[in-house]
């Protein structure tokens, strides 16, 4: 499962989103994880030091 914004942001950016559970927990374990406010604003949140294993495994 899959999400692509229809255009980029004020940042230049378009925004991708990937469900990481049907992938080989070895391939995204180090990943660092990517806030943001998805209900309010669609804005970032502040950085997270934490990557998809401190959360999923």
């Amino acid at each position: 499962m899959s999400w692509r914004a229809l255009k980029p942001g004020r940042d230049g950016l378009t925004r991708t989103a990937l469900n990481l559970r049907l992938a080989d927990p070895d391939d995204v374990a180090g990943i660092r994880l990517q806030r943001f406010d998805g209900l309010h604003s669609f804005e970032d949140l502040p950085p997270d030091t934490r990557t998809v294993a401190d959360v999923w495994f």
